[in-house]
C-alpha cells in the first residue's frame, strides 16, 4: 500500500499487494448460471463496439450455446433497440429476469426499466457502477454458456467497477482504423492488464469498405495500423469488419439476428475453446 493510499479500493485501478487480498467481486444471484463472462470494451466511443457485442452473441447463439448481454453502457444504452426488445423485464418479489430476445439471447439493460427509452440517464458515477453491480448480482441469468458485457467506452469508472465487480474471463476490444486509435486501444488494453484480466483479442470495425458498383475494397478512413499495434501487444487480431449500411440498418430496425456473422469466426473459436477447456 503506497503511503497515498486512502484504504478505498473500490475507487483504485491500482494493484497492490494489499489489494490481490481482498475480492471485490459482487455476488451473482443464487439463481444464476454463467459459465463464461467476456468484457467488449474499447477506447474510445464511436467504433460500434454495442453492434459487435450483439454480432458476437449472436454467432455464439447460433452455433448452440446459450448466451447473454448485459449492457453495462448506462448512459448510452443501445442493445435492447439493436434486438427490437421493447417488452419490459420480468420481476418478482425475488428476484429480476432478463428480457429474451426471438431467438432466445438474454438482455439486460437500464432502457428496460425506463418509461421512455428516450429517457436520459443523468446519474453520478457511483449511481451508474451500482446499476451495473446490480445487474449482475440481482438479475437470474439462467444457464448463460457466454455473457458479454457491453462495456461503455475508456477506462474510467464503470468499466472498472465492471472488471472488480463481475467474474471477467477475458476481454474484446474493439477498435477502428485510425491512427488516433492505436493510442486508445492501448489503453484499453493496458487497463486489462492491469486488472489481471486476459485479452482474448482484437476487432476492427469500419475497416473497409467494398464499393457496390465494382467490389473494389476502399480504406475509408486510412491504412489500418492494427497489426502493428496487436503484434507490439502480442495479441490475435480476431476480426476486420467492413463497412455496411444493411448492418446499420438491421441493427436501427431491430434486427440484429439477422446479421451475417461468418467474419467473427475467428474469434468463435476462441471462446469455445476457453469453454472447451472447462
Amino acid at each position: 500500500m503506497s503511503e497515498s493510499c486512502s484504504g478505498n479500493c473500490a475507487s483504485c485501478g491500482e494493484s497492490c499487494g494489499d489489494r490481490s487480498q481482498e475480492s471485490l467481486l459482487a455476488p451473482a444471484n443464487p439463481k444464476s448460471n454463467v459459465k463464461k463472462v467476456i468484457a467488449v470494451m474499447s477506447g474510445k466511443g464511436g467504433v460500434g463496439k454495442s453492434t459487435v457485442s450483439a454480432m458476437l452473441a449472436v454467432a455464439m447463439r447460433r452455433r448452440g450455446y446459450r448466451t447473454a448481454i448485459l449492457d453495462a453502457d448506462i448512459t448510452g444504452p443501445s442493445i435492447p433497440k439493436a434486438f427490437g426488445v421493447t417488452d419490459p423485464m420480468g420481476s418478482t418479489e425475488e428476484a429480476l429476469y432478463p428480457a429474451v430476445s426471438e431467438d432466445g439471447i438474454e438482455i439486460m439493460s437500464i432502457n428496460l426499466l425506463l418509461e421512455n427509452d428516450t429517457d436520459p440517464v443523468v446519474w453520478r458515477g457511483p449511481v451508474v457502477a451500482g446499476a451495473v453491480q446490480q445487474f449482475w448480482s440481482d438479475v437470474v441469468w439462467e444457464d448463460v454458456d457466454f455473457m458479454f458485457v457491453d462495456m461503455p467506452p475508456g477506462t474510467g469508472d464503470v468499466p472498472l467497477t465492471v472488471f472488480q465487480s463481475l467474474p471477467i474471463d477475458g476481454v474484446i476490444v474493439v477498435t477502428s482504423p485510425q491512427d488516433l486509435v492505436s493510442m486508445v486501444v492501448t489503453k484499453a488494453i493496458r487497463m486489462a492488464n492491469l486488472m489481471q484480466i486476459p485479452v482474448l483479442g482484437l476487432i476492427e470495425n469500419y475497416s473497409y469498405l467494398l464499393c457496390p458498383d465494382c467490389g473494389k475494397r476502399v480504406d475509408v478512413f486510412g491504412r489500418s495500423h492494427l497489426e502493428r499495434v496487436a503484434a507490439e501487444m502480442h495479441l490475435p487480431v480476431l476480426a476486420y469488419l467492413p463497412i455496411d449500411p444493411k448492418v446499420a440498418q438491421a441493427v436501427d430496425c431491430g434486427l440484429a439476428e439477422s446479421l451475417e456473422t461468418s467474419a467473427l469466426e475467428p474469434a468463435c473459436i476462441v471462446l469455445e475453446t476457453m469453454l472447451k477447456k472447462d
